[in-house]
């Protein structure tokens, strides 16, 4: 994804809030334990999986949005 490439700050920053909201619709879902006190591996596992799906799809978007804008 070179092409839609934000920079390290834009990356890590769509980073962060994919995360976050790749873990929330994770919980909703059912898909992830609602309750933050869990530390077993399917745990650790379903919130890094969330993580990146959810980063790598806002980045996605961002960098769609960015190359529309700049035509």
């Amino acid at each position: 994804m070179k092409e839609s490439s934000l920079g390290t700050v834009g990356n890590s920053l769509a980073g962060i809030l994919g995360g976050g909201i790749g873990g929330q619709l994770l919980r909703l879902l059912g898909l992830a334990q609602a309750s933050g006190d869990g530390m077993d591996i399917g745990s650790i596992i379903s919130s890094i999986a969330g993580g990146g799906v959810g980063g790598g799809v806002l980045m996605a978007i961002i960098g769609v949005v960015k190359k529309a804008m700049a035509k």
